[in-house]
């Protein structure tokens, strides 16, 4: 299983790269108002990646706090407390081989 999941990393890896390689033209991104920003393609598709990969995650923040609280509310946190010495280990009392003896009579 390891080896399979090293060879997708693999993979995604040099396709990347590939990817990189075959994009190194440049590339303008024109703004409002005539702004422009001139830089190689694979710099744009990164940026405009990562752009999007932080958005969704500011989008979540919100729906992964009311859950926190939810789950804090259902399930309240236990109070810190010293920690627990571990338990002895219950050892049965070793069985003793007396004999019952009868009751002495007159004794």
């Amino acid at each position: 299983m390891r080896i399979l999941v090293w060879l997708v990393r693999a993979f995604v890896f040099f396709a990347l790269f590939a990817f990189a390689l075959n994009n190194q033209q440049e590339a303008i991104v024109r703004w409002f108002f005539g702004v422009e920003w001139r830089a190689p393609m694979v710099i744009i598709v990164l940026v405009a990646f990562a752009a999007g990969c932080t958005i969704g995650v500011l989008a979540m923040v919100p729906s992964w706090w009311r859950h926190r609280r939810v789950a804090r509310r259902i399930a309240p946190e236990p109070v810190a407390t010293a920690p627990a010495a571990p338990a002895a280990i219950a050892v049965p009392p070793a069985e003793t081989a007396i004999p019952e003896h009868p009751p002495r009579d007159g004794l």
